[in-house]
């Protein structure tokens, strides 16, 4: 298995440019992201050795239940780093409904399906108005 090692995780927007996120975020205080904003999650890693078909799946809970997995193929890296890479962005829910907190589990895998890191982070979606 290739060491892999997951440097700086943040998130984008033009509204604020980026924001570092601490890596594990599961028993710390959740980020807090305004309802309807587009965000794009930006990844910094290093590896150890090449890895072929290095994918990013990030699975979304909220209130108990999976709401997506995704997956987003980054491709082949060679020994090294840091590597930095943005991920397309995604416009956050809207809606009291889509108020509260989720869950993101964040998987790097091979193209054999080898995991290499995982990551879990929690955030806030609030009312824009209520979003310092």
């Amino acid at each position: 298995m290739v060491a892999f090692g997951l440097v700086n995780m943040g998130l984008a927007s033009d509204e604020w440019g980026t924001r570092v996120v601490p890596v594990d975020t599961r028993s710390g205080v959740p980020v807090e992201l305004p309802e309807g904003a587009v965000v794009a999650v930006a990844l910094t890693f290093r590896v150890e050795a090449a890895v072929d078909g290095l994918a990013f799946e990030e699975t979304r809970r909220f209130d108990g239940g999976v709401v997506e997995t995704t997956r987003t193929v980054l491709g082949g890296f060679r020994a090294g780093g840091p590597y930095e890479v943005r991920l397309p962005p995604e416009r956050l829910p809207i809606g009291r409904a889509s108020h509260g907190m989720y869950e993101v589990t964040g998987r790097f895998v091979d193209a054999v399906g080898h995991e290499h890191a995982r990551e879990v982070h929690r955030f806030r979606i609030v009312p824009s108005e209520k979003w310092v």
